[in-house]
Formats: structure tokens, C-alpha cells, sequence
């Protein structure tokens, strides 16, 4: 499995979730057995949603703060789902450059969601690139290092 189609099926994992339709580890097994994936090909799907949930609150307050004129309970699922991903990546998953992992949030919020919702997504996760020291700890303070934060880690 490609780490696209992981977060393509942590996305589909999560929002079925967050929709009550089941516990994590019983939704993660019926999707592996449905998609007829090997459990030695899941581990970056499993990291994903555990890791989303485990860091939803911190994940949801960065997005309360990136997303100001929005309340976050009023964000359409797919949107936040996305952005939650991304902002994991982002935050726990330094070997991966931001351009990548918003590059995917773009390309699933496409096929997902809402027609405005690539560009809401891009403004929303661009901050954090313009910025990222505001919201990822790991992160070089352009003050301390260099101004060329495009890239993120890596």
C-alpha cells in the first residue's frame, strides 16, 4: 500500500469513527480484511488514525487557532479529518515534508469534498508553513534559523 492510499483509508477510518460507527481497532481490522490489505502493509494506516486520535484535542486546538473566522465544530468532517491528518504529519512525523503532506490533504479534499474546500485546506495548512515554530514545536524559528520554511523538515 502507498502512503496516499494510507491516508486516503485513515481518512475514510476516521471520519467513519467520528461518526460513531464503531471502535477503532474493529473498524481498522474490517477495512484491512475488506480492502484485502496484510497487516505488515498497515503500520503508516495504523499510525495515522491512533496517532490522530490519540493527539485530537491538540490537533483541533492548532485548527481553532489556524481557522478563526471558523468554528471547528462547524468545519465540514472531511475538511477537519484532513487537516487533522496533515497537522499530524506535520507535528509527530518530522521525516515528512510539509509540501507532502499538504500536497495529499489537496489532492483527497478533491476527490472528498467541496469544491472551495483544496483551497481551504491550502490557506489553513500554509499558515502553519509561514509560521510553523507558532505551531509545531520541532520546528526551526525563522528567527533562529533560516526564512525558507516551504519545505518543512527534511
Amino acid at each position: 500500500m502507498t502512503r496516499r492510499q494510507a491516508r486516503e483509508f485513515a481518512m475514510q477510518i476516521l471520519f467513519e469513527i467520528q461518526l460513531g460507527n464503531g471502535d477503532v481497532e474493529a473498524v481498522l481490522e474490517r477495512n484491512r480484511r475488506e480492502k484485502k490489505l496484510k497487516e505488515t502493509d498497515t503500520s503508516f494506516l495504523q499510525q495515522l488514525v491512533h496517532g490522530v486520535l490519540d493527539n485530537i484535542s491538540t490537533l483541533d486546538d492548532i485548527i481553532a487557532r489556524l481557522s478563526r473566522e471558523w468554528d471547528v465544530k462547524r468545519l465540514a468532517l472531511v475538511d477537519k479529518t484532513l487537516l487533522r491528518i496533515c497537522l499530524f504529519e506535520m507535528l509527530y512525523l518530522p521525516d515528512i515534508p510539509y509540501n507532502v503532506s499538504i500536497n495529499e490533504a489537496i489532492e483527497l479534499a478533491k476527490v472528498y469534498s467541496g469544491d472551495d474546500s483544496p483551497k481551504f485546506i491550502n490557506g489553513i495548512l500554509g499558515k502553519v508553513v509561514e509560521t510553523p515554530s507558532l505551531y509545531i514545536p520541532h520546528a526551526s524559528s525563522p528567527s533562529t534559523e533560516t526564512n525558507d520554511t516551504t519545505g518543512g523538515p527534511g
